[in-house]
C-alpha cells in the first residue's frame, strides 16, 4: 500500500541529502575521477493512484543521484523502489547511498564495471540505490567521453520507438476515461494491471474494445492470479474479441510450472518480470520454458546486470520486453538507452514519466504522444536541480583497495 510516513521518518529522508566530497587535492592527471556523489529524495505525485493487484502508489517516492568529477562533469541516476514489487523503499535506498557513496570518491568513472561488481556485492538486495549510482557513473563517464549512453551499448537501433501506457486497476467508469484520453493522445497498446478481480478485469478490457477501434492488451497481473484464474482471464478476453499480445507475470515469481502451463494452454506469449532479478534467475527460465518474453527493468538487477540479461535472453532465443517502475525521465532514459544501443526490444513500456504531474528533468528523449525520441548529447543529455538545503559530509579520499 501507499508508504505513509511520520515526522520523524521524514526528517531523517531530509537530513540524508548527503554529499560526500573529496578533500584531497586534485590530481591534474587524472580528471575523471569521482570528486562528490550527492543525493536526495525528490516526491512526485502520480496523475491517478498506482494500483496494481500487490498494492497502490499515490507518488515516486524516489531518491536522485549526482555524481561529480574532478573536471566538473556531472552524471545523474534516480533510484526508484516500488515496495509493493522489489521489497526496497525510499529509506532503504538513502541508508544504502549513504554507506556505498564514500567507495566511490577518488575512482575513475572508466572503472564503471567493477564499481558496479563491488556495489553488488555490498548491497546485493538494493537494487535500486544500485541503479541509482550506476546510473550516474554512467551517464559521467559517457558525458567525459562525448558519446550518448546508447553508444556504450553499440548503438545498434538509434530510432523513434513507440512505447505502451499503462492503465491502473479502477471502476469501468475510470478506466474507459483514462484509456479514452490516451487513445486522443495517440496510444494504441495498452497494458492493463489486473490480477484483483477476474470477472472484473474482463469486464473492463471489453469496455475498452468495445469503444476504441484498433487497440491491444497486455495483461499484467503483478503475480495476483492462480494459474486457474489466468486461464479464464485469457478465455474472457478470447470470448471477447480482444487481442491479448502478451500476459506479463500473471503468477507469483516462483511458480514458473504454471508461466510454462500458462502460455502453453493460452497460445498467448507470456513475460516474466518478477521472476527475473538476476541473470541466475533468467537461466531458470529458460531452463523451463517459462516465459516468451523476459522483461528488462534496470531497478530490479541494476543497469549492467540488465544489460547481461538482455543479452543473454537473446541468446537464448527468447524475446525482449523493457519497463520500469515509477521512474522520471532519468532511470527511464537509461533503460531507453539499452533499446537503442542494443537489438531485439520489441515491446516498450516505457511510460511512467508521463504518469507523474511533473517533469523534474530538463533535455534527454522526449514523447512525442506515444513515441520516445532519442536524444543526441553525451550521456543521457539531462540535467536536474539540486537542492539548496542539500547537507555536506567531507570525507578523505578512499579507494577500494584502502577498504
Amino acid at each position: 500500500m501507499a508508504a505513509e510516513a511520520g515526522p520523524t521518518k521524514r526528517m531523517a529522508e531530509s537530513t540524508l541529502l548527503l554529499n560526500y566530497c573529496e578533500t584531497q587535492p586534485r590530481d591534474p592527471m587524472k580528471n575523471d575521477c569521482i570528486e562528490n556523489v550527492t543525493f536526495w529524495p525528490i516526491d512526485t505525485p502520480v496523475t491517478d493512484p498506482f494500483v496494481v493487484s500487490t498494492g497502490t502508489r499515490i507518488a515516486a517516492e524516489n531518491v536522485f543521484v549526482r555524481i561529480t568529477l574532478s573536471n566538473g562533469i556531472h552524471g545523474y541516476g534516480e533510484a526508484a523502489p516500488f515496495p509493493e514489487v522489489g521489497g526496497e523503499d525510499r529509506w532503504s535506498c538513502l541508508q544504502s547511498l549513504a554507506r556505498l557513496a564514500p567507495s566511490l570518491i577518488g575512482r575513475s568513472v572508466r572503472d564503471y564495471q567493477s564499481l558496479a561488481h563491488y556495489l553488488a556485492e555490498q548491497a546485493p538486495a538494493q537494487p535500486s540505490a544500485r541503479c541509482g549510482i550506476e546510473t550516474a557513473l554512467l551517464d559521467a563517464h559517457c558525458r567525459a567521453t562525448g558519446i550518448p549512453l546508447w553508444r556504450l551499448w553499440g548503438g545498434a537501433d538509434v530510432r523513434p520507438r513507440v512505447t505502451d501506457i499503462t492503465i491502473p486497476i479502477a471502476t469501468q467508469e475510470k478506466t474507459l476515461s483514462l484509456a479514452c484520453g490516451w487513445y486522443e493522445r495517440g496510444f494504441r497498446l495498452f497494458k492493463m494491471k489486473v490480477g484483483k478481480d477476474v470477472d472484473g478485469d474482463v469486464r473492463r478490457l471489453e469496455a475498452l474494445h468495445r469503444v476504441l477501434p484498433g487497440i491491444s492488451f497486455i495483461g499484467d497481473g503483478n503475480q495476483g492470479f492462480s494459474r486457474a484464474e489466468c486461464l479464464a482471464f485469457a478465455d474472457g478476453v478470447r470470448q471477447f474479441g480482444g487481442t491479448m499480445v502478451l500476459l506479463e507475470q500473471p503468477v507469483v515469481r516462483d511458480d514458473l510450472d504454471s508461466l510454462a502451463a500458462i502460455r502453453r494452454e493460452t497460445g498467448i506469449p507470456v513475460a516474466a518480470d518478477e521472476s527475473v532479478r538476476s541473470l541466475d534467475d533468467a537461466r531458470k527460465i529458460v531452463a523451463q520454458n517459462a516465459a516468451d518474453y523476459i522483461n528488462i527493468k534496470i531497478m530490479k538487477t541494476g543497469v549492467l546486470e540488465a544489460a547481461e540479461i538482455a543479452a543473454f535472453t537473446l541468446k537464448a532465443n527468447l524475446k525482449l520486453m523493457v519497463g520500469g517502475m515509477l521512474e522520471s525521465r532519468i532511470a527511464m532514459g537509461c533503460s531507453f538507452s539499452l533499446v537503442l544501443g542494443m537489438q531485439g526490444f520489441e515491446v516498450l513500456d516505457l511510460d511512467t514519466p508521463l504518469l507523474l504531474t511533473a517533469d523534474p528533468v530538463q533535455g534527454g528523449y522526449r514523447y512525442e504522444g506515444p513515441t520516445l525520441q532519442p536524444w543526441h548529447e553525451p550521456g543521457l543529455g539531462m540535467s536536474v536541480s539540486v537542492p539548496a538545503d542539500a547537507r555536506t559530509t567531507s570525507i578523505k579520499r578512499q579507494t577500494l583497495d584502502e577498504r
